[in-house]
Order: C-alpha cells, then sequence, then structure tokens
C-alpha cells in the first residue's frame, strides 16, 4: 500500500510570536512536538439509566515542544516569562501548502544539560484562544 499522504516529522516547523501582537517567526532548533485536543466527561447519570452517561464539556488545547538550547533564539524563554499570549502555528511539514495548526499560546520554558548530552529547551503550552486546524 502506498504512503500517500504521510509525511515524515522530520520537514516540521514551529512559529512563535516573540511579543504579544507580533508575527510569528520559526522557533529555532526544535527536534520533537505534541499537540492534544480534549474535552472533560461530565457525568450527567441519572436514575433508571442502564449505564453511566456523559456529555462533553469545553474542549482544551495542550502540547509541547522540545529541542536544542542555543544563544542566538530567547523567544521561548521570553513567552515563558512575560506572562502574555502569543501567535502560535505548527506546520507538521515544510510544505506550507498542508495542514496546519495555529492560535494564541500561553507558554512554559524548562531548560536542561548534561555531561553527555547537549544543552536542550523545552516548552510546554495551553491554548489562549482557539486552536484550529486549517487545511
Amino acid at each position: 500500500m502506498p504512503a500517500s499522504g504521510r509525511i515524515a516529522g522530520r520537514n516540521s516547523v514551529i512559529y512563535m510570536g516573540i511579543a504579544s501582537g507580533a508575527a510569528a517567526s520559526p522557533v529555532a532548533y526544535q527536534a520533537e512536538w505534541t499537540i492534544n485536543f480534549s474535552s472533560p466527561k461530565i457525568d450527567v447519570t441519572a436514575f433508571g439509566d442502564t449505564n453511566k452517561v456523559t456529555v462533553a464539556g469545553l474542549p482544551d488545547s495542550t502540547g509541547s515542544f522540545a529541542g536544542f538550547y542555543a544563544d542566538d533564539s530567547s523567544q521561548t524563554y521570553t513567552a515563558a516569562v512575560d506572562g502574555v499570549a502569543r501567535r502560535f502555528y505548527l506546520y507538521p511539514s515544510s510544505n506550507f501548502n498542508t495542514r496546519y495548526f495555529f492560535g494564541t499560546i500561553n507558554a512554559d520554558a524548562s531548560f536542561g544539560s548534561s555531561v553527555a548530552g547537549a544543552t536542550t529547551i523545552s516548552s510546554s503550552w495551553e491554548a489562549a484562544s482557539q486552536i484550529q486546524l486549517v487545511g
């Protein structure tokens, strides 16, 4: 069976604004990402129901991205410490004619290092607006 429609993760691109209202620019040196969509399930089970019944609450979007720290990029750190939501675009492929996610996020940042490895930076984020899939 052909692999049509499948894409290699190595071509992903993450864009984030350096400040609130700023145009989004590529987040340098990233190597992985996740995006999660979930809705809380609210129990509405009533007398006489034959099994548990739930309804979906408001949907939520969260995610993360991670890669390698470099002195020439501070947008993830800035996003974490200024407390301001910023534009966010996640392209699963650098072929910009494909599907992508966008919205505004509130981001956190974590840094790490070890004697045997590279210094890393990672970010976890939560939606500050609707995160939409385009395409």
